[in-house]
């Protein structure tokens, strides 16, 4: 990674804006899952430990266009202030007389969470305004938000035309574990894609396919590649618009590509479904719909991972909420687990898929980021991470 970290400035004594992603599921205003403050932590202990005073800032849910108590990181700060044994509190505003009273006087080694940046409407038009506003609070922008990188936000991408601006560490890992599956990836190098839609990974399907040794495509995606070929899929979901896009994508793919040849129906989409297991080429019965891949399938992928060096996995083989559809998902996330290879999870369902699996701790990478990995995997530039500072 070409571009600078907080490794490479001297921070002591001054002070640091650090986006993070603090975008964590609430339930009664307490935080279900503090994965993503967790993530921070070593960068966050890092500035402390060094001499310098950290700010905060963070969005959280999709607030519309102003400040709503539901969406306040009040219940964030309190989980940090926990993690860290120290107090963190809650400015009022992220912007303005609250935020630059909170910074003024704030000491080295010490930390304040500015509130939901959100709550301004400037903060996703990227206002140069709002993004200098927030500037006056530091001396150096740090971005270890990487769940946020995909988007040119003010606090992720225009704050840094007015600071220095430098990389945290999950941010640098990030950029590590996921840069080396699209720029210099080990062999053999295998991607797994799963999840719903075909649409959102047209651009991954196409990128991964000029890279990897093999692409293993499951879950609701896979529908719309059977369907492309004839196959009778009944009430599978499928992607119409995008058949010609499958047909395409396997004409170009050789060999390279590999869908599933069994799978597990139900009768409805619900967690008490009548089940029936069918080979695909064979079609789905009227009335019924694909739900996971069966055990050939399972063991196919198997046999395709033997010997990876690199394996990259994003999107569930099936729908791993309902335990009756989960045991492809989980079969696929041991094989992963067990491969020997360097592996990188992608973010969203695929950690959720993961961690039920309770397999996280097995796997080298699993990312922070849904949107922002799947952009790195197709080949895009990352607005957050192109502003900041080259080495």
């Amino acid at each position: 990674m070409n571009k600078k970290t907080i490794r490479d400035i001297d921070f002591k004594g001054k002070r640091l804006l650090v986006r993070v992603d603090f975008n964590v599921p609430l339930k009664d205003a307490k935080v279900t899952d503090d994965t993503r403050i967790r993530a921070a932590l070593p960068t966050i202990k890092y500035l402390l430990d060094g001499g310098g005073a950290v700010i905060l800032c963070s969005h959280l849910g999709r607030p519309k266009g102003g400040p709503d108590p539901k969406y306040s990181l009040a219940p964030a700060a309190a989980r940090l202030s926990k993690l860290l044994g120290a107090p963190v509190p809650l400015a009022a505003d992220c912007v303005g007389t609250a935020a630059e009273g909170a910074s003024a006087h704030l000491l080295p080694g010490q930390v304040v969470l500015l509130e939901n940046v959100r709550f301004h409407p400037e903060e996703e038009k990227n206002d140069p305004g709002f993004a200098q506003r927030l500037s006056v609070l530091a001396d150096i922008y740090v971005n270890d938000a990487f769940g946020s990188a995909h988007r040119a936000h003010a606090s992720t991408e225009g704050v840094a035309k007015f600071l220095p601006a430098v990389a945290g560490f999950l941010m640098e890992k990030e950029i590590e574990y996921l840069g080396q599956a699209v720029s210099n990836p080990k062999h053999p190098y295998v991607a797994i894609l799963g999840g719903a839609k075909i649409s959102d990974k047209i651009g991954v399907i196409e990128n991964l396919l000029g890279k990897a040794d093999r692409v293993l495509v499951g879950g609701g995606m896979a529908n719309t590649f059977f369907k492309a070929q004839g196959i009778e899929v009944a009430d599978s979901l499928v992607e119409d618009a995008s058949l010609d896009t499958a047909r395409t994508l396997m004409s170009n793919a050789g060999d390279k590509l590999l869908l599933p040849v069994d799978a597990v129906l139900g009768d409805k989409f619900e967690a008490g479904a009548q089940l029936k297991m069918i080979h695909v080429k064979d079609g789905v019965p009227a009335g019924w719909r694909i739900l996971d891949i069966g055990p050939r399938t399972v063991a196919a992928f198997g046999n395709a991972l033997k010997g990876a060096a690199l394996v990259v996995w994003n999107g569930p083989m099936g729908v791993f909420e309902f335990p009756a559809f989960a045991a492809g998902t989980n079969a696929v996330a041991r094989l992963v687990a067990e491969s020997g290879a360097t592996t990188v999870i992608g973010g969203g369902e695929s950690v959720a898929a993961i961690q039920q699996a309770g397999l996280a701790d097995r796997m080298s990478h699993i990312s922070t980021g849904g949107g922002a990995s799947l952009e790195m995997l197709e080949g895009k530039t990352l607005p957050g991470l192109a502003a900041l500072q080259d080495k």
